[in-house]
């Protein structure tokens, strides 16, 4: 049995940078995700915008991109894939073509309300290395840096209800 060589210097310096280690981490949390929902063919983007359309009926697309974090072509690229699916309706307002509305449709709010389970035991997969105070911890220190950046962020988040 042959040993691995070490890293080269710039090599193990990329693997231990925050960027890196949480853009990988969204990856693993991602595939984990689509894994438990494989049945219902659901990303996590998907479960958001349903899960926010839940809450908030018939909220501009506009909104909903900023109450996830995401930038209009994002949104516009799920909400056209939910649409195809049956899952979302989008309707222009009366008298401003520019401001589209977005509501769930009931296979839509039948599939989120399947994939509840399943997002639920992704969650725990992706936290199952870690013991409880760790988990809280995490959830913690990624809430200080998301909400410290913000600012810094290229799409706002701006959860409904704030301004």
């Amino acid at each position: 049995m042959t040993a691995t060589p070490p890293l080269p210097a710039q090599l193990a310096r990329l693997y231990i940078r925050p960027g890196f280690l949480l853009r990988r981490a969204h990856q693993i949390s991602a595939a984990l995700f689509e894994d438990e929902c494989r049945e219902l063919a659901l990303t996590p983007a998907q479960f958001g915008v349903l899960t926010v359309l839940k809450s908030h009926p018939g909220m501009g697309q506009s909104s909903l991109a900023r109450a996830l974090g995401f930038d209009n072509v994002t949104v516009l690229r799920v909400l056209r894939g939910l649409q195809a699916r049956g899952l979302v309706a989008r309707a222009t307002a009366l008298g401003n073509k520019r401001n589209v509305s977005v509501a769930l449709t009931a296979r839509g709010a039948a599939v989120l309300e399947k994939a509840q389970r399943p997002a639920e035991r992704a969650y725990k997969r992706l936290l199952a290395p870690l013991d409880k105070d760790q988990q809280a911890q995490l959830i913690e220190l990624l809430r200080l840096i998301t909400g410290e950046l913000e600012e810094d962020a290229r799409a706002a988040f701006v959860p409904p209800g704030k301004k």
